[in-house]
């Protein structure tokens, strides 16, 4: 019996690495989702069948906490709106985080005379870890969602009382390791979930999608450390898979927006308010062009190439499927249409493909960073639906911006730019866009939405 769950977890293994391979292409994405989850559900059914002590098991506590984790995790899922996604999988990591947490508060309850360091090190570190991961997946989550202000959580000189706080949380840590017994569990407890709120506070504006990644990637980490602990090799090896691959996620979009991963820990983009709001005011003098839904369609009926630049304000519309009409409707006049794709448009990673493949958009018509700006030349139109931060040209021509050095979508190298927003309040930044007073911009003030769909109506009459 044990012959045969050593093979299932082989199989279990080989799943999650063939999916996360998946993953990593909007075409085989899907795929890649369903061989992870067949993986796990191999992997927990054959946790359950490991050759042990049954007598020491409760199988009907086991199976109804499956069963109740299962409908909420499912009912969740269901409902969650796409714009709502990046808190979902916030919440849903932070979980992660709370279980290794656990695990390790009760591993140390049980701590006696014959503990060894080592394993007293390991069990802490896995509290400590997952503690961080806990309360730290659920500020971003009360963030992203609008339940908490930034300035709410923020204090005087913050980034200095989280290395004080840090520095508290290890010698605590230490103390209990060294005095294992309740109080010192309890005090290790309280100041790694607090350590956790307080390092997730001071970040925010468009560097939520890096921490919502790097606390995936630490909760992938406790989940193996408690592998360990466990001698459960899938955990394990399901641990480093997570942790892995969201390092490596993390450090690819610090590289897009040109920054270190420890200048967005430490100086976040909310961090700036100040200048921020100042750059918001600077530009009051200058003038913009507004349009109109018939002026849009009218130079797009006599366009050859067009490039749609999505953006949050599209995901909270929910304008994708007026997207996917206009796409049809300008295709079938022989207009080529593309999506520039910037890696970190949205509330986290991905977040634009997810919401385009929503309404079965061609994944061929997707352009990375790169392959969109090689392309912008050529393009009579490039409509910016809810996308600010990400065509902001201050990034190139600004040393005193917030994102000053981040590659974006130069989009102004178009014959024409159209911005569509609800007013021309800034970005998740806190920054003005000078694009918008652009000679080749125009602006399209409403619901995009609703934009989209008189677009369409009048280019009907075209």
């Amino acid at each position: 019996m044990k012959l045969i769950c050593e093979i299932l977890y082989i199989i279990s293994a080989i799943c999650f690495i063939v999916g996360l391979k998946g993953l990593s292409n909007p075409k085989t994405a899907r795929r890649g989702n369903l061989f992870s989850a067949v993986g796990m559900a191999i992997a927990i059914a054959t946790t359950l069948l490991y050759p042990i002590d049954l007598a020491a098991n409760n199988y009907l506590w086991i199976l109804g906490g499956m069963a109740i984790g299962a409908l909420i995790g499912w009912q969740r899922a269901i409902k969650v709106e796409m714009t709502a996604m990046p808190q979902l999988v916030s919440i849903f990591n932070g979980f992660g985080g709370l279980s290794a947490m656990l695990l390790a508060i009760l591993e140390a309850l049980k701590f006696g005379n014959i503990t060894s360091t080592l394993q007293s090190v390991i069990v802490f570190s896995t509290m400590f870890i997952g503690g961080v991961s806990f309360s730290g997946s659920v500020l971003a989550y009360l963030k992203l969602d609008g339940k908490v202000k930034d300035k709410h959580v923020i204090l005087p000189a913050h980034s200095i009382i989280n290395l004080l706080l840090l520095s508290l949380t290890i010698g605590a840590l230490v103390f209990a390791i060294l005095n294992p017994n309740t109080l010192s569990i309890a005090i290790a407890t309280v100041l790694s979930l607090l350590y956790g709120f307080s390092f997730v506070a001071p970040i925010g504006g468009a560097d939520m999608p890096v921490v919502i990644s790097l606390l995936n990637s630490v909760t992938g980490i406790s989940a193996a450390v408690a592998g360990y602990l466990y001698d459960n090799q899938i955990m394990i090896l399901g641990g480093i898979l997570v942790g892995a691959s969201g390092t490596i996620l993390t450090l690819l979009m610090c590289q897009a927006m040109n920054r270190s991963l420890l200048n967005v820990i430490v100086g976040g983009f909310a961090s700036s308010g100040a200048v921020g709001a100042a750059a918001a005011g600077g530009d009051q003098d200058q003038t913009i062009q507004e349009a109109t839904p018939i002026d849009v369609a009218i130079l797009l009926n006599y366009s050859s190439q067009v490039i749609i630049v999505p953006g949050y304000g599209m995901a909270v519309a929910q304008a994708q499927k007026q997207a996917k009409e206009l796409d049809a409707m300008l295709t079938e006049k022989g207009v080529e249409v593309y999506y520039g794709i910037h890696p970190v448009a949205g509330r986290m990673p991905g977040h634009m493909n997810v919401l385009l493949a929503e309404v079965d958009i061609s994944y061929d018509k997707l352009l990375d960073l790169d392959d969109c700006n090689s392309k912008l030349a050529d393009t009579d139109i490039v409509l910016i639906i809810g996308a600010n931060d990400v065509v902001n040209p201050s990034a190139l021509d600004d040393p005193s911006s917030n994102i000053y050095g981040m590659p974006i979508l130069e989009v102004w190298h178009a014959k024409q730019t159209v911005v569509f927003k609800r007013s021309m309040k800034p970005g998740y930044a806190g920054i003005q866009n000078p694009l918008f007073f652009n000679d080749n911009n125009k602006m399209l003030f409403g619901d995009a939405k609703d934009s989209l769909s008189k677009i369409v109506d009048e280019l009907k009459t075209l």
